[in-house]
């Protein structure tokens, strides 16, 4: 059931930020997420004709000249026959290969967050996540695309912000957040929902402390949801909440474990993928729990028109 938000609250707006790797042009992939958090809500939630503002913060395009070609993606965007909702993370397996193996990271995790020395992680992030590799070594590159997100959620202080990030985009809109937690308090998150992130990782923990000082929740974050999937390879390290301490308001991480359903065009699964993560169950309740009446709102953002520029692109949900 949908839970409404309060009588003469703040109109709300949804910022999605993507993850690692080149990705399609901005206009299929902001249909893709607007489209896939709309399936989610019709299906997980009976919504008939869910209509919310969405904006989508795109950073492809500072590190790849050309965006993929969508004809020849192996996983883009398709909503999946039926009406059914889909599995609920209660139904995951209570242990995965992928558990195992992030017990065996913690142990080594210690070790590298002790020592300060991360050869794990170094290799990780290297060889399988240059994106964050780039951006945890290229302060130009990393300013450019937290610059993205600034301008967003400054754009929108005056709304209720429900900010959705993806993979890398979790480590960039959290140094985000803790920079405006600094340099602009008045721009606050009412929800901060993590999707895959890697978060949880001894590098990015080590690099978050020695930028500010401590890792805990943002003070400008009144609520954070971190979602994934337990054979995500990207969320290796785990849940978030034993690494993140509370913030000065006592807000803590609250870590659920969801079954990401994405399957690639050859049938294969894809638990790390956007699109399975955000039309899960647990996500369209955080989303249906955001967009009563006063959350919805019209689609197109009313202070200032949307414009061809990647850095931020509004579509209807009604796609």
């Amino acid at each position: 059931m949908i839970m409404h938000a309060a009588e003469g609250e703040r109109p709300g707006v949804v910022i999605g930020i993507h993850g690692l790797a080149n990705k399609p042009p901005v206009a299929e992939k902001t249909r893709w997420w607007a489209s896939a958090i709309r399936e989610g809500l019709v299906r997980n939630e009976g919504l008939a004709d869910p209509d919310f503002t969405f904006r989508f913060v795109y950073w492809a395009d500072l590190r790849y000249d050309v965006p993929l070609a969508c004809e020849d993606l192996p996983d883009p965007y398709r909503a999946v026959p039926g009406t059914d909702p889909f599995p609920d993370g209660g139904e995951a397996p209570t242990c995965t290969g992928h558990d195992i193996l992030a017990t065996l990271y913690a142990g080594l995790e210690r070790i590298q967050e002790m020592t300060g020395v991360t050869p794990v992680d170094d290799t990780i992030l290297e060889h399988r996540f240059d994106d964050l590799w780039h951006y945890n070594v290229t302060q130009a590159f990393a300013r450019s695309v937290r610059a993205r997100l600034i301008e967003e959620l400054v754009a929108h202080r005056d709304r209720r912000i429900l900010l959705v990030a993806h993979s890398m985009g979790a480590v960039i809109a959290y140094d985000t957040l803790r920079l405006l937690e600094r340099d602009d308090p008045s721009v606050r998150v009412a929800q901060f929902v993590t999707l895959g992130a890697p978060l949880g990782l001894a590098k990015v923990k080590l690099k978050i402390e020695a930028e500010t000082g401590s890792v805990r929740v943002p003070n400008n974050v009144a609520r954070w949801t971190n979602l994934a999937d337990g054979d995500d390879i990207v969320a290796v390290a785990g849940t978030l909440a034993a690494d993140y301490a509370p913030s000065d308001a006592g807000v803590a991480v609250e870590d659920r474990r969801v079954i990401n359903d994405y399957h690639r065009l050859d049938g294969t699964r894809n638990h790390h993928k956007s699109y399975g993560y955000l039309r899960t169950p647990e996500f369209s309740r955080l989303a249906a729990g955001f967009l009563g009446p006063a959350g919805a709102g019209p689609s197109a953002d009313p202070r200032r028109p949307a414009t061809s520029r990647s850095v931020q692109d509004t579509v209807r949900s009604r796609l």
